[in-house]
């Protein structure tokens, strides 16, 4: 499977308001594994950044006066993460101003839904750990991330770590993470040493049918009715 972690840094916190991307950044995945694989680019945004923005971010209009508009990158993007599986912290934010992006974007006729499908880790991380903290810091943390680097908020850093997130969550498998170079990452040099017995193995992530995730849910309502609605996963 393919898949693209995939953050934003922005001018501000609403696209609906005018609000542009500045920075993005895109991780590649193949079947678990980091292929070497990236998309990193500063965004000329074409307008001033809000000041609570740059002080998440710190990237100023200096660092932007040069950097391409979105329009000139727009086809570059598109390509690299079409077909995949993107991989975002709390999606509808970033999946916000990369639509609104694309719609500037002259002719094209491309929306995030078009080309990808799209998993949210922060409501993967909310199912996990309900009533929680779960913002990107707080998983480094509990599953024992390095993310000391994170002084200031950056797209290509923080889809970095949000990597190591993601494959503690879904099977404690960032200790099989590899750099671009074949060695293992920081995260997963801290977990200790692994040992592989299988020359050549592929882990496989199928992804459940429509129908398969409608009688997943009917088991659930069934169970929910069956507890007197004592469940704990529908608690909140």
């Amino acid at each position: 499977m393919r898949q693209i972690v995939l953050d934003t840094e922005t001018t501000g916190l609403d696209h609906a308001t005018g609000h542009r991307i500045v920075e993005i950044g895109c991780v590649e995945i193949l079947n678990r594994r980091l292929t070497g694989r990236k998309f990193h680019k500063y965004v000329n945004p074409e307008r001033d950044i809000d000041a609570g923005a740059l002080a998440v971010h710190g990237i100023g209009p200096e660092l932007l006066r040069d950097a391409p508009k979105f329009h000139e990158i727009a086809e570059e993007l598109v390509a690299f993460i079409s077909g995949a599986e993107l991989i975002i912290h709390n999606a509808p934010f970033d999946v916000g101003f990369v639509d609104a992006e694309l719609a500037r974007v002259p002719g094209n006729v491309h929306r995030v839904s078009t080309l990808c499908r799209v998993l949210d880790t922060l409501a993967l991380a909310r199912s996990l750990h309900p009533g929680q903290r779960n913002s990107l810091d707080a998983l480094c943390k509990r599953y024992s991330v390095d993310n000391t680097k994170r002084e200031l908020h950056g797209a290509l850093l923080d889809a970095g770590i949000l990597v190591d997130v993601y494959l503690a969550m879904t099977g404690g498998q960032s200790a099989l993470q590899l750099d671009s170079n074949g060695n293992r990452s920081q995260a997963a040099q801290a977990a200790g040493p692994i040992t592989i017995r299988t020359p050549g193995l592929t882990l496989l992530v199928p992804a459940a049918t429509a129908d398969e995730l409608r009688q997943h849910e009917a088991m659930l309502d069934l169970i929910q009715k069956s507890s007197g609605g004592k469940t704990v996963w529908r608690m909140n």
